[in-house]
């Protein structure tokens, strides 16, 4: 059995306020394989976002253990989960993150920079992606000259510019118009099946979630059930099935 790209052992979160005590996450267990695409649907309330930040590094469990590529994540090095983040994992937002002042082509080479990463062929690298994901025209352009649907294509190139081993992706369709949403989902994909990158993203919806290799249902913190997709990107049927039988 090949190596897993991400795998989360028995991770457990929660939060206080005042003196109540409030679950997120309950001794959940995950596996991203390379290449694979992952999505995780659930109600508002049920961990999904909790999820993405602990194994991201942003925020640290209260239990469990996350290891990308066989390494276990150090969560009380500061300094190592900010490297995990910059070397290892791209992350797509709901809204965008861009930076004001930068240029298209500036917000997804920050990566890069931040990385010192002089590589000649860096600038190849951007603007390869901004044409994939059909922005060539807009590497001089700033964020405000940008619709949402651009402004969110530009993050999900700047995810990918450093060639991460996990993609994280939370709600980046939420925001955008249909077909935006379908040229994300296509680009989010490809990803996962050309550059062996293991994608793990949260959604409410079922036309989106169809496109993934499995789809995992979160409650209460807990996965409570998986299903492996047919291949059939245009038909979300059994996710919608599934919802209704689990009281999603």
């Amino acid at each position: 059995m090949k190596e897993p790209q991400l795998q989360v052992n028995d991770l457990s979160k929660a939060y206080r306020l005042g003196n109540t005590h409030i679950p997120v996450l309950e001794r959940l267990s995950l596996r991203v394989d390379p290449g694979e695409m992952v999505v995780i649907m659930g109600p508002s309330g049920s961990g999904k976002t909790t999820l993405l930040n602990c194994i991201s590094g942003i925020d640290t469990p209260d239990s469990g253990d996350v290891s990308l590529d066989g390494r276990t994540i150090d969560y009380t090095s500061e300094q190592e989960r900010t490297q995990l983040r910059r070397r290892h994992i791209g992350m797509v937002f709901q809204f965008f993150n861009l930076i004001p002042t930068l240029t298209v082509e500036e917000n997804v080479a920050l990566p890069l920079l931040i990385a010192r990463n002089r590589d000649a062929r860096r600038v190849e690298r951007v603007r390869w992606l901004l044409t994939e994901v059909g922005l060539e025209r807009r590497l001089t352009h700033f964020p405000f000259q940008l619709s949402g649907g651009e402004m969110q294509l530009v993050s999900i190139a700047r995810a990918m510019v450093h060639y991460p081993d996990l993609l994280l992706a939370d709600e980046p369709t939420g925001n955008v118009n249909p077909q935006v949403g379908r040229s994300i989902m296509r680009i989010l994909r490809e990803t996962a099946k050309h550059e062996g990158t293991g994608v793990l993203m949260v959604t409410h919806s079922p036309e989106h979630g169809a496109w993934a290799d499995r789809v995992c249902f979160l409650k209460e913190g807990v996965i409570t059930a998986e299903l492996k997709q047919n291949g059939n990107m245009e038909d979300p049927t059994p996710i919608h099935r599934k919802l209704l039988e689990l009281g999603i």
